[in-house]
């Protein structure tokens, strides 16, 4: 079976989905990892890590990716999301 999805996660994901249209896209839901933190809440859904390559990333630098990114998920950042850890390519060799 496939991991267990929650409100934020797809929330995550279909908006990644709507604007990077990517050929891969894995959301991590890493929020155990630092329950001890200070930052847990209860139920998790506060640290991501996205894993997304997309032809939209093309001829894009690293920042520019991020920002992108950010700019699509400023909701759940000024929400839930405490931290987002990303590694987005593009689909060029």
């Amino acid at each position: 079976m496939g991991e267990t999805m929650t409100p934020v996660r797809d929330s995550i994901e279909a908006k990644l989905t709507e604007a990077f249209a990517p050929e891969a896209l894995e959301i991590i839901d890493e929020s155990e990892k630092h329950r001890h933190h200070g930052h847990g809440i209860e139920g998790g859904e506060t640290h991501f890590k996205v894993v997304m390559r997309a032809p939209a990333f093309n001829g894009m630098s690293r920042v520019a990716r991020s920002r992108a990114v950010h700019g699509i998920l400023k909701q759940e950042l000024a929400g839930r999301v405490h931290a987002l850890s990303l590694d987005l390519t593009g689909t060029q060799a």
